[in-house]
């Protein structure tokens, strides 16, 4: 019994003992700057990363449209059943370092060259296939490949959800500005078209001229054109919410949206800009392409691996025997072991290929790493230059249009009273309807805009209960 123990025993001691030929991975250091252009330093923030979407986005609405798609969207489940399959494929790959045994039955008849009869032989019991003793590592390389893959599918998970709720929120932003414009537009067509009868009347009555009358009527139509390219707008914007929801989107979500504005909408949550930029290294793209940097790495282990021998085992225990019938009787007991060693010694270069393939994707992998940080650092700085300056846009156009509404006012007074002409009227109604539209078209663009720097600094996967944690 001891003896069949032993090469069991010097298996173990040899998988135990296998070495890794995976080479030391330095990561490179981040090539980007330390902070964020435009930047303030704030104290006690907190990073945008460790900010539940919950508390981002203070819309109940919306917060019900964001959970809708994280329970529906196709996009997201296909990221988590791709994290299954990963997982799937890992403990494979695990399962490789393990021998495997199995039920095994064989028959043979071969002939006996001294006698010229025909032997028989039949044997059944348990067998383990040829397994591959690990002492070089090779298996343990692609474990570890598979791992890295794994993780990175997981993280690839975690940036689909970043994008999908910032998909969902900027869409349902612009959602509700299309509603604003088209009551704009409505507004400023019906005091057209009273502003066209009007005309009509004094053209008759002899008192304006017809070139008034024409571009009274070129303004109503002007209006009348912009209110159904707002109108296909907004259906368009209705569509692509639908596909990012997975669902027809509850009537009563939309119904809403007419008696609001953007201004009134709840305020999105502040977002700390004056971090350090390796706050980046936790965005989950940034250490997708960090784990599949990982992944190449380990796989020149396994390329190195193979310039080595290859140790193989095979076993079976059981019974033998000539006949049938005397099977499985005492004296018909066996055991057998056959280790097997095979070293490469020419096949045409491939060996040598597969490792400079691997070398080759170890610094692809690093090159993309390196432009995920860089990516990631741009993304970032664009979206703090926007919230500087959109600001200032917006309280700028904002006092315009004040002034633009008082104008228009003075101008209506002036061309009743005579004084002015109806030219300087249209022009103070042209000016003032695009100035409107303007003021709404820049605060979308701004809340988009926070929206985008939460989401590029890697908000909005936290789950709620880590958060809390």
């Amino acid at each position: 019994m001891n003896k069949t123990l032993l090469p069991v025993a010097l298996a173990g001691v040899l998988l135990v003992s296998g070495c890794s030929f995976i080479p030391t991975l330095d990561r490179p250091a981040a090539p980007v700057a330390e902070h964020f252009p435009a930047a303030n330093e704030q104290a006690g923030a907190v990073a945008a990363a460790d900010t539940p979407w919950q508390q981002f986005f203070t819309d109940p609405r919306l917060q019900q449209v964001i959970n809708l798609a994280l329970e529906n969207n196709r996009d997201l489940r296909v990221a988590v059943l791709n994290i299954e399959k990963a997982r799937a494929q890992y403990q494979i790959q695990r399962a490789a370092q393990f021998p495997e045994f199995g039920v095994a039955g064989t028959g043979s008849r071969q002939p006996n060259t001294a006698t010229g009869n025909y032997a028989n032989t039949y044997m059944a019991g348990l067998s383990m296939p040829s397994w591959e003793i690990d002492f070089w590592g090779r298996i343990g390389s692609l474990k570890e490949q598979a791992l890295a893959q794994y993780l990175a599918t997981e993280e690839g998970r975690k940036a689909a959800q970043i994008s999908l709720i910032a998909n969902v929120a900027n869409t349902w932003l612009g959602l509700q500005a299309d509603e604003e414009l088209m009551t704009i537009s409505r507004r400023t067509l019906g005091t057209r078209e009273q502003s066209i009868k009007l005309t009509k009347l004094r053209l008759d009555a002899g008192v304006a001229s017809e070139l008034d009358f024409r571009q009274a009527q070129s303004l109503t139509e002007n209006a009348r054109a912009t209110l159904a390219q707002q109108t296909r707008q907004r259906a368009l914007d209705v569509n692509a919410l639908t596909l990012l929801v997975g669902q027809t989107l509850p009537a009563d979500l939309l119904n809403g949206m007419q008696d609001k504005k953007l201004a009134d909408l709840p305020a999105l949550a502040d977002v700390p800009s004056g971090l350090p930029s390796d706050l980046l290294l936790r965005r989950p793209d940034v250490r997708q392409a960090e784990q599949s940097m990982i992944a190449a790495n380990a796989n020149i282990g396994a390329a190195r691996a193979a310039f080595f021998p290859n140790i193989s085992l095979t076993a079976a225990a059981g019974f033998a025997s000539s006949d049938v019938s005397d099977l499985f009787k005492s004296d018909s007991a066996m055991f057998s072991i056959a280790p097997s060693l095979y070293l490469p010694i020419f096949n045409a270069g491939r060996n040598r290929a597969n490792l400079e393939s691997a070398q080759a994707g170890q610094k692809i992998a690093v090159a993309q790493y390196e432009k995920a940080i860089q990516s990631a650092f741009r993304e970032v700085s664009d979206a703090l230059v926007g919230r500087q300056t959109l600001q200032d846009q917006l309280d700028a156009q904002s006092r315009q249009l004040d002034a633009e509404s008082v104008r228009y006012k003075l101008s209506d007074l002036r061309y009743t009273n005579g004084v002015a002409s109806y030219l300087d009227l249209l022009d103070a109604q042209r000016s003032l309807f695009a100035l409107e539209q303007s003021v709404v078209q820049v605060r979308l663009a701004q809340l988009q805009n926070q929206v985008n720097l939460y989401k590029v600094l890697g908000g909005g996967w936290t789950e709620p209960s880590s958060a809390a944690q």
